[in-house]
């Protein structure tokens, strides 16, 4: 390796302070309850206790653990705590090899097996499968095998949507997003000194937790974070081309290092969202789960972030036909609405935007799906408590 590409590489690391260790660990060790389905108790589960007992049921099995890192907006909190996105998911990754169906069928089957440890006392489980535990705690199960990426995902149920995910990882081609969820926390150090040491932590007493931005320079990544900036590379790469967390970032006050540059990415990410969600029932799907996990506690943001949404998508999209644009931005709209009905705030204004899907017999190319109701408000009258019920019809 040159000393250029030696410098490359060291640019991606950077040693954590005292205070990011700490908020590191109050992390690991709060207790997050995993919500069980039907009539099956809650489990209370600190961080650290489960990756420990998964790590340790993996080795026992013969998979070695390379490292288990702290990933996305935890380890965005826990180096720097006022980043205006706060975290919900705990994402955990497990470096380990998948050459095989085999290796990914063990994997489930061991972070199954270890719910049992997290079972309450006086819970009897003899009649309790590892099917039944997964049908009552696990939200989301997902593997991805190809030729660039080899991973899977367990995703534990938190009511609240404060998940534990837990990632098993062999090669994952994109890791992040945007540079400000591009940081993941090596814990090993961490885990170690609470297995090994029995003296406290201290600001004078404490491991080295490395931390790192797969952006590639964690200087910048982290300049970024503070300032609140909007920087990606290749959104085409990603999933969903990163649109949801795109207006999500733009919604919390983030703004893009270079309008020009983000206007011209913004297509991009218009494309691979359409690819990856071409039917509108799967868009309608995909962002109602969005909204749901994203802004619980936040319901108030739902309409700025599909407003924002529905502006990207009607300034950005090259890909789709007409019809098909307008009908995402119907959904888009309809979705809108129906957030400001949940919350009682529906706008009284003089004109409304109504969208509606037209008949199926309707095939004239010019019809139009929307118009514009132009409501005339009441005239009140200052001395009189009587008003007009109804309005005029012109």
């Amino acid at each position: 390796m040159s000393c250029a590409d030696t410098s490359e590489q060291d640019r991606r690391f950077c040693v954590l302070s005292w205070d990011q260790v700490q908020r590191l660990d109050s992390i690991l060790g709060e207790a997050i309850p995993i919500h069980g389905r039907g009539n099956f108790p809650t489990l209370s589960v600190q961080p650290r206790q489960i990756v420990q007992v998964v790590r340790a049921r993996l080795e026992e099995r013969g998979v070695c653990v390379k490292d288990v890192r702290l990933n996305g907006s935890a380890a965005s909190h826990v180096l720097h705590q006022d980043t205006g996105l706060g975290y919900k998911d705990l994402d955990l990754i497990f470096g380990v090899s998948l050459r095989d169906d085999q290796a990914f069928r063990l994997v489930k089957d061991v972070v199954l097996d270890c719910l049992f440890d997290f079972l309450p006392a006086g819970v009897s489980k003899e009649r309790i499968t590892a099917l039944t535990l997964k049908e009552a705690y696990v939200q989301k199960l997902v593997k991805v095998c190809n030729d660039t990426d080899r991973w899977s995902l367990i995703s534990l149920s938190n009511n609240t949507g404060k998940n534990v995910e837990l990632k098993f990882v062999d090669s994952l081609r994109r890791q992040f997003e945007f540079s400000v969820d591009s940081f993941q926390i090596c814990l090993d150090s961490l885990l170690l000194f609470d297995r090994c040491s029995e003296t406290p932590m201290s600001e004078s007493f404490h491991p080295t937790v490395i931390g790192e931005s797969v952006y590639g320079d964690f200087k910048e990544a982290m300049e970024h974070l503070c300032q609140r900036t909007i920087a990606t590379r290749s959104p085409e790469e990603i999933r969903g081309g990163g649109l949801l967390k795109y207006c999500h970032l733009l919604v919390r006050g983030f703004t893009p290092s270079s309008e020009a540059d983000m206007k011209h990415m913004q297509r991009y990410m218009c494309s691979r969202f359409f690819i990856d969600f071409s039917d509108i029932v799967e868009q309608q799907r995909k962002l109602e789960a969005y909204l749901q996990n994203h802004f619980s506690g936040m319901e108030h943001k739902r309409y700025e972030c599909l407003m924002t949404l529905h502006h990207v998508v009607n300034e950005s999209t090259v890909c789709l036909m007409g019809h098909e644009r307008r009908q995402t931005l119907s959904l888009i709209s309809m979705l809108a609405l129906q957030v400001l009905a949940e919350q009682n705030a529906i706008p009284t204004v003089t004109n409304v935007t109504c969208y509606y899907q037209p008949a199926p017999y309707v095939q004239d190319i010019n019809f139009s799906n929307y118009y514009i109701a132009h409501v005339q408000p009441p005239q009140l009258s200052p001395c009189s408590s009587s008003y007009q019920t109804w309005l005029p019809c012109s």
